[in-house]
């Protein structure tokens, strides 16, 4: 499948086309909105699962195959906000805070784009290694950790802010919702393992794509309704949302496809590390960087990244990783 094709594909299945349905609801001001308990609910059920999958996957790969992709996951994850802050700083003027909050979004993950990938790769039958989402699950925390960092050094020493405890960062970092969740089920995937997954396959599986589609309905609403902000995010950021997640995306599948993932295992690395976190990302600089703006992270994680992602970009990493693994 060439690589317009792979894109028609993708825009067709109906993942991307309830984010769509989302979106344009969103700008027709339509009344259409998930109640809140619902949207909690089917984050809970989507983190679950795919910690669940991973940690089975994990069991039945055994330690001694997934442990250089997941060092190598959390290594990329704390490199990236190490590059894009001067990018965001000096070629983009942004402040100091501004800077490294947007950055640590762009280093850590979104698991919904990482959901679609996999959706993606499924629906056009190419294979991945099954513990990928432990490099999801491994992605989380080390962005928003060095994003804090990079946002503590530039803060002046008369200006602690409300948020500057670092207990509380970490523990915000480490023990927030999403995390917990993620990383919990990976460990009882892992303790259970595939007889355990078979067990609650009925659950966890089947309804799978059903849930997500559900799930990318409401973020086109709220992507719809993050639009306007794009005026005030000005030119250079809508530019670095799309171009710096084919960066991104270029430089996790080459080092997947370098330490022996399959093709469609570096789609997955390359995706995780073009996508932007508006989940764990956005709670964490609450905490950490209180003056920095956030409608600028949401903005460009949520209604420039991830829309870009799950229309175009997973096809080209994809497209990528087939290109560069042929001899």
């Amino acid at each position: 499948m060439d690589l317009l094709e792979a894109i028609r594909h993708n825009l067709l299945s109906p993942a991307p086309l309830f984010f769509a349905l989302g979106l344009l609801a969103a700008a027709a001001k339509s009344d259409l909105k998930l109640p809140e308990a619902l949207y909690s609910s089917l984050t809970i059920y989507l983190l679950a699962a795919i910690g669940f999958k991973g940690g089975a996957a994990i069991q039945e790969a055994g330690l001694g195959v997934v442990w250089l992709p997941v060092l190598v996951a959390a290594v990329l994850s704390a490199a990236i906000p190490l590059w894009t802050y001067p990018v965001l700083r000096f070629l983009g003027r942004f402040p100091a805070s501004d800077a490294a909050s947007i950055a640590a979004h762009y280093g850590s993950v979104s698991a919904v784009t990482f959901t679609v990938a996999t959706g993606f790769l499924a629906n056009t039958s190419v294979p991945y290694e099954g513990y990928s989402s432990a490099l999801l699950a491994i992605m989380e925390s080390p962005a928003i950790l060095v994003g804090v960092l990079l946002g503590k050094m530039t803060e002046g020493p008369g200006n602690p802010g409300p948020g500057s405890s670092l207990r509380e960062v970490l523990r915000e970092a480490l023990l927030g919702k999403s995390v917990v969740l993620l990383v919990g089920a990976l460990l009882i995937g892992f303790l259970c393992g595939k007889s355990g997954l078979e067990k609650v396959g009925g659950f966890f599986v089947a309804p799978f794509q059903g849930v997500l589609a559900l799930f990318l309905l409401e973020l086109g609403l709220v992507a719809g309704r993050r639009l306007r902000d794009l005026r005030r995010a000005g030119p250079f950021l809508i530019a670095f949302g799309v171009l710096i997640p084919v960066v991104h995306g270029a430089v996790g599948v080459a080092i997947g496809l370098t330490i022996g993932l399959s093709p469609g295992g570096a789609t997955l690395l390359g995706t995780l590390c073009a996508s932007a976190s508006y989940i764990a990302a956005p709670a964490a600089m609450r905490l950490a960087l209180p003056d920095a703006n956030p409608t600028l992270s949401l903005a460009a994680s949520l209604a420039i990244t991830f829309p870009f992602n799950v229309s175009l970009g997973i096809p080209l990493y994809h497209e990528m990783a087939m290109r560069w693994s042929t001899p």
